[in-house]
């Protein structure tokens, strides 16, 4: 195996079919700042050294954790730095594909204006996108939390209120459930991006908590679990997730707050401030909606966005580590998108949204 810096051979391995670690000397870390990625040119040898087969593949070397500020509240890191997880809810729609892409550089488009906007992470809503969309985000330099794929039967939704309930799922129908999540890891688990697993989205067929956040915890220990954004909340995973409409929030002293000692909070899901293009919309004559109603005008519109992030930064200085506003694109009768379905009007344009969030980061 060779691992290439460009042009240049930074380390040549060989070894055995079964298996080969590499240790670069002095990598180059990937981040959103710098996503860098190492080129791999894997070859299988016969006894005399002659090429069988040739396989070329990438590489993005990083580190994901989580540590304590000067104030006790957890942040997230990487290699080994507090970074604040600032994306939108991306839930992958198309007005003439619905959930299928119409093209690579459709997908590339969505990205690129996230990242110009002043994201540094998208949550990938209950889809697992084609692998291009992942190599996109792992060029590009974008963090990724990845939903699972929800669904069934759910428990009453408590959001994070004290002695949750699980729903009793049969155990054929839990065990498909762990067959799916262990495909999705083993598919995806090789992206730099992906930085947060998450099973379960509010309360839509979490059973199992406890058992499904152990499970994934030690099947990949090298990325954080977000086990139930928004959902019930159970002390696993590394996690405890709010959503929060219009405006953002966090319970932080709901049954003492003791009980997030252990875990990075976040919003994750706020916002939703419609706002309806006309000759834009999906259908004109349905009922376009966005949380707490729509604007009367674009300074409204303007004006409840800001809004959100000023109370969003409040909460980053009370201990939130990280937040997701719905969402990037207007979804048919959800108008609540930074641009609309057909990706023809940006809403706010991404220089003015990058200068808005910066605030976040200082």
């Amino acid at each position: 195996m060779t691992v290439h810096d460009g042009a240049d051979a930074v380390l040549i391995e060989e070894g055995s079919t079964e298996g080969l670690v590499l240790s670069v000397p002095k990598p180059k870390l990937w981040s959103p700042a710098s996503p860098f990625l190492y080129g791999l040119t894997v070859e299988l040898l016969d006894e005399s050294g002659a090429v069988l087969d040739e396989v070329r593949s990438y590489a993005g070397i990083r580190t994901v954790g989580k540590e304590r500020d000067a104030d006790g509240h957890w942040r997230f890191t990487l290699n080994g730095e507090p970074i604040f997880h600032w994306g939108p809810l991306d839930q992958g729609w198309w007005p003439d594909g619905l959930l299928t892409p119409p093209s690579d550089e459709a997908m590339r488009f969505d990205i690129e204006w996230l990242k110009a906007a002043g994201f540094n992470m998208i949550r990938k809503h209950i889809k697992v996108e084609p692998r291009r969309y992942y190599y996109h985000c792992d060029r590009l330099g974008m963090l990724m939390w990845q939903d699972q794929v929800s669904g069934g039967q759910g428990p009453r939704w408590t959001h994070l209120e004290p002695g949750p309930v699980d729903a009793q799922w049969p155990a054929e129908a839990h065990e498909q459930y762990m067959v799916e999540l262990e495909r999705m890891v083993d598919t995806l688990e090789n992206h730099p991006c992906i930085v947060v697993w998450v099973p379960f989205n509010e309360a839509w067929g979490q059973h199992s908590t406890e058992e499904v956040g152990r499970w994934i915890a030690r099947r990949d220990p090298t990325r954080l679990v977000n086990i139930a954004s928004g959902g019930n909340f159970w002390p696993v995973g590394d996690v405890v997730d709010e959503h929060s409409y219009p405006h953002p929030s966090f319970p932080f002293d709901l049954g003492g707050r003791e009980r997030y000692e252990p875990f990075i909070k976040v919003v994750g899901e706020f916002g939703g401030h419609g706002y309806a293009v006309p000759g834009h919309l999906w259908d004109e004559d349905r009922e376009n909606w966005g949380y707490g109603g729509l604007p009367r005008n674009e300074d409204e519109y303007r004006l409840r966005y800001v809004e959100s992030l000023r109370i969003l930064n409040e909460l980053r200085a009370a201990g939130i580590a990280g937040a997701v506003y719905t969402q990037t694109t207007d979804v048919e009768g959800e108008v609540n998108g930074l641009m609309t379905y057909d990706r023809k009007i940006i809403k706010i344009p991404a220089r003015e949204l990058r200068s808005l969030h910066q605030v976040l980061f200082e």
